[in-house]
């Protein structure tokens, strides 16, 4: 599905990956809703667009999951439907697991998961009626194999690989699209951000994640996977996408290596 003239709604639109999404989309010809927590931030984004007269701005908060439904009206209403939803907004995690207290697991799922699934299962009747739509979802390397200090997120990244599988399976024949993004290490604020074993940010930059995919080039090669229709792309560096190989050839070998790797 080409982005020119087509809805692309996109989530967690107010920095890092999301917020250099909807440059690239509005850059491309598309129509473009941005959604995050911050009103302001999510105007300023707006206007650096390339097509700002094309970018319409609506807050949400992806923990309130009794709003969702209202949401996803309000949405459709921006320009009359939505054609893509990129499931991108969510938080990370940076603590060992037998130092996470569950109110974080909690959290994490709600905001990871049944956020992102809740705004499908509101948006999926209007895109079966039309025949035409795609979900693409943000994932993480760690929703294929999990890694230290990341239990709690690699949790919920895995449980959005198993839903939207079979969402896949099942509505494939409708016309809906689904594509899954799996991000290595790439330069935003997710380390920042990301949630510690009693809940409090993390608040300081990962070595990794400083080193990362540029968010602006990260964005062009999932624009281009959009485009493609494509079921699941790795947008990483080598050693991570080798992770994905191990798991799959030499999960033993594997199993040895993640045991000693070195993670913040």
């Amino acid at each position: 599905m080409k982005l020119k003239n087509n809805v692309i709604w996109i989530t967690g639109a107010s920095s890092g990956i999301g917020e250099a999404l909807a440059y690239e989309a509005s850059r491309r010809g598309a129509k473009v809703i941005i959604s995050a927590r911050r009103d302001e931030v999510l105007k300023e984004v707006k206007y650096r667009c390339t097509h700002p007269e094309n970018v319409k701005v609506l807050v949400l908060d992806l923990e309130k999951t009794e709003e969702l439904a209202s949401k996803v009206e309000a949405a459709k209403t921006l320009f009359g439907h939505v054609d893509i939803l990129v499931n991108n907004g969510g938080l990370s995690q940076r603590s060992l697991t037998r130092d996470t207290g569950l109110d974080v697991d909690e959290r994490l799922m709600k905001i990871n998961y049944i956020g992102s699934v809740g705004l499908v299962k509101n948006l999926l009747p209007s895109l079966i009626e039309r025949k035409k739509g795609q979900i693409v979802t943000v994932t993480s390397m760690v929703g294929k194999y999990g890694t230290p200090m990341r239990s709690s997120y690699a949790a919920s990244k895995h449980a959005l690989h198993g839903f939207m599988d079979s969402l896949r399976a099942e509505e494939a024949h409708n016309g809906l699209v689904v594509t899954m993004i799996c991000p290595g290490f790439v330069s935003t604020n997710v380390s920042l951000n990301a949630l510690t074993g009693d809940g409090s940010a993390q608040g300081k930059m990962d070595t990794q994640t400083k080193s990362g995919i540029k968010p602006e080039d990260f964005a062009v090669a999932m624009a281009d996977a959009i485009e493609a229709n494509k079921p699941e792309v790795y947008i990483a560096g080598f050693k991570e996408k080798l992770g994905i190989y191990l798991t799959r050839f030499c999960p033993a070998l594997f199993r040895k290596l993640i045991q000693k790797m070195a993670v913040t």
